[in-house]
């Protein structure tokens, strides 16, 4: 479950840097970089190792 977490953050985040670069998606492509941010403090708050 928490490596599905980091996985999800890792998309997240690469989707926000192609949003954030290449398109105008407006505040749509933030939300999904605090979920990515999120999700990797979820995974540090429970103890475990980020990478």
């Amino acid at each position: 479950m928490g490596n599905l977490l980091y996985v999800i953050a890792v998309i997240l985040i690469i989707a926000w840097l192609i949003g954030f670069i290449g398109f105008n998606l407006g505040g749509i492509i933030h939300i999904l970089l605090v979920i990515a941010i999120i999700a990797v403090l979820l995974r540090v708050i429970q103890g475990r190792k980020i990478i």
